[in-house]
């Protein structure tokens, strides 16, 4: 992997202008786009900067944060409120996301999509109303731990930290989840799958590579 400095406003418009290129799979009318990355590489920062780009260029995005789409407590927290390994494999709720996200932006969907499901603080569900998105609505779903898990996604960008990086940009209250970064890193190996990789060690510098 060849990493290149970059700002990250060239990085937002080059990111844009890949994005209106896409060709979505399987004839899709819809571009779906993962911004992957822990919550110290804040995905959603660029998440956000990216909609913004898009929107002065005259396309309609939806936002979706990975976080709102969460097991219910009782389901996610079955093994304690600080395991590594259900924090990975139990919290994000894939179904919902399939069922509420993607089927709709099948081709020959609906376009109908829930914006968010469950409150991840309060637990409580959301109760958002339905949304119908234009065809050419751009999807961009931001979080972490979004990649090997058959997401049918048309571009990827993965956010990468090193493990020195990630352990000192990421609170005292969530060491505990370091470990599922690492197995992540391991199993779904991001770093290789993205189609946009963003080193961000440095949140002011980053380097990014495309294939």
């Amino acid at each position: 992997m060849r990493l290149n400095p970059i700002s990250w406003t060239r990085l937002t418009k080059l990111l844009a202008d890949r994005i209106e290129r896409l060709d979505p799979q399987d004839g899709g009318a819809w571009p779906r786009v993962a911004l992957d990355g822990a919550p110290a590489a804040a995905p959603g920062r660029l998440a956000g900067e990216l909609a913004e780009e898009l929107r002065l260029r005259g396309r309609a995005v939806q936002r979706i944060r990975a976080d709102d789409f969460l097991r219910s407590a009782s389901l996610r927290l079955e093994y304690g409120h600080h395991d590594p390994d259900a924090y990975l494999d139990r919290w994000l709720d894939d179904g919902a996301l399939f069922r509420e996200v993607f089927t709709p932006l099948d081709p020959g969907g609906s376009g109908r999509v829930l914006p968010d499901l469950r409150d991840p603080v309060t637990d409580r569900s959301t109760r958002s109303d339905y949304r119908e998105l234009a065809p050419g609505t751009v999807l961009l779903l931001d979080g972490a731990r979004l990649l090997g898990r058959w997401f049918p996604f048309d571009l990827t960008v993965h956010l990468l930290m090193s493990p020195a990086a990630l352990a000192r940009r990421t609170a005292a209250e969530q060491q505990w989840t370091l470990p599922a970064f690492a197995r992540y890193a391991a199993e779904a190996l991001p770093a290789e799958a993205a189609d946009v990789v963003v080193r961000v060690d440095d949140p002011n510098h980053p380097a990014w590579d495309q294939d």
